[in-house]
């Protein structure tokens, strides 16, 4: 396995690492608040989102290749093992980190196996639709979590859906002046994001609210604040977990495995696009890795790839990774000296971060142009988020892997078909199969050009088998050849090779010659391998579209056909 180190700060100019640096201190201003925010979503205590910002970036910049990708804290993550981990243990004690660290290793492990063997294809078991679908109801639930911080109400339910019940049961008992605060925390945070989306209105927010906190005693009057919080760098240690533990926690690590590698990947691809830059997603997969061995191994939880921050640091001007570790030498700076104000931090605040970081997720465009283009993708959209709203986020994940699968799979079993015929331009027109059947339609008198649009495996060779023969069943003149336009296939299996034997053997006694054309070297391959080479006849089997109607033309003129028996009737 190649390893290149700090592939992500090349090429290191001095002028570049300068604007970098800048950009870095830029981010961090924007940054820092957020990661402790997301503190609310993982039920850890807020110190702990400091520590997703310190040697897990530091991990990511030595192993992995993107220049732009932050990897941190995140709020998607956060929210798939918070869900089990609070069953297993209380949110925010030592036991409840030892099982996240426990789940950050595990992740680890799997991204260090991925990176191994290849695996990261299975980021595409999740199409951009339920992708979108996914954050927008981990958005929605992650709003009603913080609902109740930001009008000082505790609701306990693990469930999205009871929770907001009991919000609206308590809302009598809502604290006003938390609410108020919240309010105008939000309000500044959206706009600042809209109008000036360069400043770092969330660090503006959370200073004023500190001094503001510690100035008029806030937790006097009922706002709640996150209390002391303790400085200096992380202990280093295995996490303290029991086997049975461990292996309760796999299906979370894969859960989070899955998210990691989609969104990462979807994430780098993006912003390198952007900068004409090429992507090793080998590479960054093993700075996943490392990003999440540190952070085990450091007493913080999963960290991701995180598109939000990764858009924050483009508007910051970072261009390299250099900026993340001067983003990781800031917090080194805040743990080691500036934890102490912010023990007067009310959680209505943090809370009012969060939601509006789950607003973002809801991606409201992506939706809408899903919806105008592919009614059917946007239902599997809206099931995927409703389901990470009414059952949880680790069964949305599984969810949408199986929707995405299923709807290609449909796609494959119910293939696009049709005949085609030269129109006056010379062009190719091609006429659905079943309007072609109920009209006898043919492409010329004796001849069938037959086009399928897919694969040709065990579900779906009956559509194949069943259209030659009834093409050549119910066409108005005899049909001596058929030319099946083999463009968009590319493999046969076992199964539907046997069987499409069988059909060319029985239109063979009918006096029907099957040829296929425009086939590929890999569908040769498995024809040969599959015997359907003999079956259909070696001189029937062309490269082009064209020499195949070169050849069915000139046999049907001479009544004869190449390299086989004559079809005369």
């Amino acid at each position: 396995m190649r390893v290149s180190l700090f592939a992500g700060l090349r090429p290191f100019t001095r002028a570049a690492a300068l604007r970098n640096a800048v950009a870095g201190v830029t981010l961090a201003s924007m940054n820092i608040p957020q990661v402790l925010g997301y503190t609310r979503i993982a039920g850890t205590p807020p110190i702990t989102g400091l520590y997703t910002v310190l040697l897990p970036l530091v991990g990511f910049a030595t192993f992995g290749a993107s220049a732009h990708l932050v990897v941190a804290a995140d709020s998607a993550t956060a929210a798939i093992f918070s869900g089990t981990l609070s069953g297993m243990a209380t949110p925010a004690s030592a036991h409840y980190m030892a099982l996240a660290s426990m789940v950050a290793l595990l992740t680890a492990a799997l991204l260090l196996i991925a990176r191994i063997f290849k695996l990261g294809f299975l980021a595409d078991f999740l199409s951009r639709t339920v992708l979108v679908g996914f954050l927008a109801g981990v958005g929605v639930q992650v709003a009603i979590a913080m609902a109740g911080d930001m009008l000082g109400l505790v609701a306990n339910a693990h469930s999205s859906l009871i929770q907001a019940l009991q919000l609206a049961r308590m809302l009598p008992r809502s604290s006003l002046p938390s609410a108020l605060l919240s309010l105008l925390v939000a309000t500044a945070i959206l706009s600042g994001k809209r109008f000036l989306p360069r400043l770092p209105i969330p660090l503006v927010t959370v200073l004023g609210a500190i001094a503001a906190s510690a100035g008029f005693h806030f937790r006097a009057h009922g706002i709640a604040v996150i209390g002391s919080v303790p400085g200096g760098l992380p202990g280093f240690a295995l996490p303290d977990v029991t086997w049975r533990e461990t292996l309760a926690l796999l299906p979370v690590a894969a859960s989070c495995f899955v998210m990691i590698i989609a969104q990462s990947a979807a994430t780098a691809r993006a912003f390198a696009a952007r900068h004409g830059e090429a992507v090793d997603a080998d590479a960054d997969i093993l700075g996943l890795a490392a990003a999440n061995a540190a952070a085990a191994l450091s007493g913080t939880f999963v960290v991701n790839g995180s598109p939000t921050q990764t858009a924050m640091a483009a508007r910051s001007g970072c261009t390299s990774q250099f900026a993340q570790l001067v983003f990781a030498g800031v917090v080194l700076v805040v743990l080691l000296f500036l934890t102490g104000p912010l023990r007067y931090l009310p959680r209505c605040v943090l809370g009012a971060i969060v939601f509006t970081v789950a607003v973002g997720m809801i991606d409201l465009q992506a939706l809408h142009e899903i919806r105008r283009e592919s009614p059917g993708e946007f239902l599997l959209a809206i099931v995927t988020a409703a389901t990470v709203i009414a059952v949880g986020v680790e069964q949305a994940i599984l969810l949408a892997m199986a929707l995405s699968l299923f709807r290609h799979v449909r796609h494959s079993y119910r293939p696009y078909t049709a005949i085609l015929t030269e129109g006056k331009a010379g062009h190719w027109l091609p006429a659905p199969v079943a309007s072609s059947i109920a009209s006898g339609i043919a492409t010329e008198p004796g001849l069938v050009v037959y086009h399928f649009g897919a694969d040709l495996f065990y579900a779906n060779y009956s559509r194949f088998t069943t259209d030659l023969l009834a093409l050549t069943d119910h066409a108005r003149t005899p049909v001596r050849w058929i030319v099946v336009e083999a463009g968009a296939i590319t493999n046969i299996d076992f199964t539907a090779a046997h069987a499409i034997r069988d059909v060319i053997h029985q239109l063979a006694a009918r006096h029907v010659v099957v040829a296929f054309g425009r086939v590929a070297p890999s569908l040769r391959a498995d024809m040969d391998r599959h015997g359907m080479t003999a079956a259909v006849g070696a001189a029937r089997i062309f490269a082009t579209l064209h020499e195949s109607l070169a050849a069915a033309r000139l046999a049907l003129a001479a009544g004869a056909a190449p390299g086989g028996p004559d079809i005369v009737a």
